[in-house]
């Protein structure tokens, strides 16, 4: 889809929204259709998305994993895309009709770390809804899906929800004993949040928003990061989101950790920090805006120190 069919699709799809809706210190009344966001995107944030390039942003990382913090690195992806509604995937131009398609915010977040002798290789997509498609319930500010899988010497996994109309569709699949392969319908309460649409909710592009010293309780899903670590069913929980002061964002979960963001206070609001009381930690090296898929060619290598990176040694140490 081209930048200008794209911005065309984001307005006709926000044009028809309700008002804003600003929570000032509590939750706000119960909406009459529960998937309707409550507020359309500002016309500034595509005059940063609607570029045709992806936001890269390198962080040193602290990662809790047996007891032990572990150090490491994390890279996050943030990228507008064209979105098959049907097959849940990016989109290519001429492959899908006009009515299929939405636009997204796409997140990878990739977190490698070390282990004695072994290390982690993880990454959660997650995509965000730029629009309201109301046919299906679901609701701009909101995700629409959510992929995460682990390679590491015992083995990996892989799992994946989808927004449904009724509910979240979850498929889970395990190299460990008794997880091997899973499926379910989980019911999807009103004004639920993942645990990642944080990194969304903290830059301002997903629900709920929050005024400066603003706090608001919502029903809250762990994620699937954490599920698998944990070993742990997937089941809605609930949190405290708030909006501390305007570039600091904390989300108290019930009988879980706090987690805190701080962000740029100019767009597009990058994430300078994340951190969580049990012990993960992530700040920010560097980032650039580039079109990254297109520097796969051995020159591309020298983009990385652009982003404190280096190529990966022939044998790792």
């Amino acid at each position: 889809m081209s930048r200008l069919l794209l911005l065309l699709t984001v307005f006709a799809f926000t044009s028809c929204q309700s008002s804003a809706l600003v929570v000032t210190g509590k939750a706000p009344a119960p909406a009459a259709q529960p998937w309707k966001a409550s507020k359309p995107l500002d016309p500034e944030f595509w005059k940063v998305w609607s570029d045709g390039h992806a936001e890269i942003a390198s962080y040193d990382l602290t990662y809790p994993r047996y007891g032990k913090p572990r150090t490491g690195l994390a890279v996050t992806i943030f990228v507008a895309e064209s979105f098959s509604w049907e097959v849940r995937v990016k989109a290519d131009p001429g492959r899908h009709s006009a009515a299929d398609v939405f636009p997204v915010m796409k997140m990878n977040l990739i977190e490698d770390f070390q282990t004695g002798i072994y290390d982690y290789n993880e990454q959660t997509s997650a995509f965000l809804a730029l629009a309201d498609r109301p046919e299906q319930q679901q609701a701009l500010g909101h995700l629409t899906k959510v992929s995460f899988s682990s390679q590491e010497w015992c083995g990996h996994s892989w799992a994946q929800w989808l927004f449904q109309p009724a509910g979240l569709r979850f498929n889970g699949h395990s190299y460990f004993d008794g997880e091997a392969d899973a499926a379910m319908d989980l019911p999807r309460p009103e004004g639920g949040v993942s645990e990642e649409q944080l990194f969304f909710w903290a830059r301002g592009m997903a629900e709920p928003k929050l005024e400066a010293g603003a706090s608001v309780d919502v029903p809250f899903l762990r994620s699937l990061q954490y599920t698998r670590h944990a070993h742990k069913p997937i089941a809605w929980t609930s949190a405290k989101l708030t909006r501390a002061t305007a570039d600091t964002y904390t989300a108290e979960i019930k009988d879980g950790p706090k987690i805190t963001f701080q962000v740029e206070t100019a767009a597009p609001y990058r994430i300078l920090r994340w951190e969580s009381t049990d012990g993960e930690r992530a700040v920010l090296v560097k980032s650039e805006r580039s079109k990254y898929w297109q520097l796969n060619k051995p020159e591309g290598d020298a983009e990385l120190s652009r982003l404190g990176l280096r190529r990966r040694p022939v044998r790792t140490p």
